[in-house]
């Protein structure tokens, strides 16, 4: 069809689809109106605007009208499905609410949001470098990095010793995310190393194995990470880093300390208290030597061989301990009744630790409990202790002594108030001494050089990166392990708290993603990622379970039938997941 006024057709597409449901109209200026059906694809057609008359005017008003009222119509039958599928949409939402409330799975996270929360309250209200800080400031700070910040971390300025071993180059940066001021020791500020640490950190330049350079590194630092290790198998190097390293710095460490404490007018939290230093004659005064028996044999009374002892101070001042017992049954022991500084209790202290020498006699050591003023109400507790030729720091916790008598409480280190040694033949072993196999266990020489009780606190102060031995050639194996041992016993010895980690061989690969066995007793045969081991020193700086621990770790494995000796703690890669606590709170302290 063609139109006169402007000779234009309209006009079909044979690609386009109509749809046919849906007429819409067009209503031009002049009253003309185009009635068309929307395709998918549009159709361009344009009107007619010269054609019209009054007669077909009125007959599109009167079909617009029933047009208008029929969508009109049809608008709120639309409207009225709409509300009826949004009330079908609401009860099925509540009812997939209710039953997303029954399903477990969904009461189980909702549970384990709730105590998260409530964990992470409570254990920030045990944490003594604790900062408060305020609603507006978290949320002025943001991001997902916020969460890794430490309460008091950046009022705690951490010591990396090895900072770029590759264990001490995780530390670093473990370290430096979560808050702290880390301070780095090494040997030659060159370029290479100063590339390989944050340029926040600061550097030291020292030697662990010169003391005189560790005076600098050890100003203003509240804990040390020990990370270093000897970079050759000779004796020397092995030495100087794992053993006399250790020994220099953490001496440092507590020099720094009673430094601080006597500029406050006061004393170290972290300085032993001496009991007794035998250095002269003077100093055996108030040490009485006796003898006794557990029982009596009249048969063998006939062949008793005798016993004695006596407390000296030899021409090599030094004060012996020695003596013989040949008697069945019998016993030689030291005593002497303390007398503490005024206003000192042992309550305060953990331990005793005894810097002894001789020929590799074990010991046991009574302490007597109760009423100063009324000794017929003390109470015995006893424990045994090793020792081996030469000269040697034990470690005695107050909690390995057990009492006498079994319906006696536990000890209470604040009514101590007597201190025994005593030997007895018993129970005695042949000894790697210079005497050989030819020893006679009836015999002793007990040189004392101190006694003195180890401080307690809640956090650690060092912690030592050491070694199980796992994975080193069998040709240094001895030697490394040797000096580590040493290095160990140094640490245990200073009166700090200590943590010593010994992880499996170690392995570049990314951490937190394995279970983890933590284990005593040198049994573990894997590895454990450098990440993971970082992970572990960064976590117990703060977590007093950790303090006085010696401990193996590595990743899971399955042990050998009969030898299923180890605790395992399996966690995930998650930054808020406290894992070290349940681990190290089933392990021995003070080993």
């Amino acid at each position: 069809m063609t139109c006169a006024a402007c000779s234009l057709t309209p006009t079909t597409s044979p690609a386009a689809s109509f749809n046919k449901s849906i007429i819409q109209k067009w209503s031009l200026n002049n009253g003309a109106v185009l009635f068309y059906k929307k395709p998918a694809s549009s159709i361009l057609t344009r009107p007619c605007a010269a054609s019209s008359s009054s007669s077909s005017s009125a007959t599109t008003k009167k079909k617009r009208k029933k047009k208008k009222k029929k969508d009109e119509e049809e608008e709120e039958e639309e409207e009225e499905k709409d509300e009826s599928r949004s009330g079908d949409d609401e009860s099925s939402s509540s009812m997939m609410k209710r039953l997303d409330d029954v399903n477990p799975v969904g009461l189980g996270r909702k549970s384990r949001q709730i105590f998260d929360e409530v964990w992470r309250k409570f254990s920030g209200l045990g944490q003594i470098s604790r900062t408060i800080r305020s609603d507006e400031d978290d949320e002025a700070v943001g991001g997902p990095m916020c969460e890794f910040a430490i309460p008091g971390a950046q009022n705690t300025t951490v010591l990396v010793v090895g900072a770029t071993s590759r264990v001490g180059r995780v530390v670093v940066r473990k370290l430096m995310l979560r808050g702290y001021n880390v301070k780095a020791l090494v040997r030659k500020a060159s370029q290479q190393v100063v590339d390989m640490l944050p340029t926040s950190v600061e550097i030291v330049i020292g030697d662990v194995g010169d003391s005189l350079t560790l005076k600098a590194a050890v100003e203003n630092c509240s804990k040390i990470i020990y990370c270093a290790t000897a970079r050759s198998s000779i004796t020397g190097d092995l030495n100087r880093v794992d053993n006399q390293g250790v020994y220099n710095l953490t001496k440092a460490f507590q020099d720094y300390n009673n430094k601080l404490a006597q500029l406050r007018a006061g004393k170290s939290s972290k300085s032993k208290l001496l009991l007794a230093k035998f250095k002269s004659e003077d100093s055996l005064s108030g040490w009485t030597v006796s003898k006794g028996t557990y029982f009596q044999d009249v048969v063998a009374t006939k062949y008793d061989g005798g016993m004695d002892a006596k407390f000296e101070f030899t021409e090599n001042e030094e004060a012996t301990f020695s003596g013989y017992v040949f008697t069945r049954g019998g016993y030689v022991q030291l005593s002497k009744r303390l007398s503490l500084p005024l206003g000192s209790t042992l309550d305060r202290y953990e331990g005793l630790v005894l810097s002894v020498g001789g020929n590799g006699r074990s010991y046991v050591i009574i302490l007597e409990s109760g009423p100063s003023a009324d000794t017929t109400q003390s109470k015995m507790y006893f424990t045994r202790i090793s020792t081996k030729a030469g000269f040697c720091r034990v470690r005695v916790p107050f909690s390995a002594f057990r009492p006498v008598m079994p319906e006696d409480p536990p000890l209470d280190p604040f009514l101590v108030h007597t201190f025994t040694i005593r030997f007895e033949p018993r129970r005695q072993r042949v000894t790697d001494g210079t005497t050989g196999g030819n020893q006679d266990l009836r015999s002793f020489q007990l040189i004392l050089e101190y006694i003195k009780a180890l401080p307690t606190g809640q956090e650690t102060d060092f912690i030592l990166v050491s070694c199980t031995g796992s994975g080193i050639e069998a040709n240094r194996r001895e030697q490394v392990i040797k000096a580590k041992k040493a290095g160990e016993d140094s640490l245990r010895r200073s009166g700090l708290g200590y943590t010593i980690i010994r992880p499996g061989p170690l392995m570049e690969e990314p951490g937190g993603q394995r279970a983890l066995v933590f284990d005593q007793g040198n049994r573990i045969s894997q590895g454990i990622s450098c990440a993971d081991v970082a992970d572990i020193c960064v976590k117990a700086l703060h977590d007093s379970t950790a303090r006085n621990k010696s401990f193996d770790v590595c990743y899971e494995y399955v042990a050998e039938q009969g030898k299923e000796l180890y605790e395992l703690v399996a966690h995930l890669p998650d930054k808020a997941n406290n894992y070290l606590t349940p681990a190290l709170s089933v392990l021995e302290k003070n080993t």
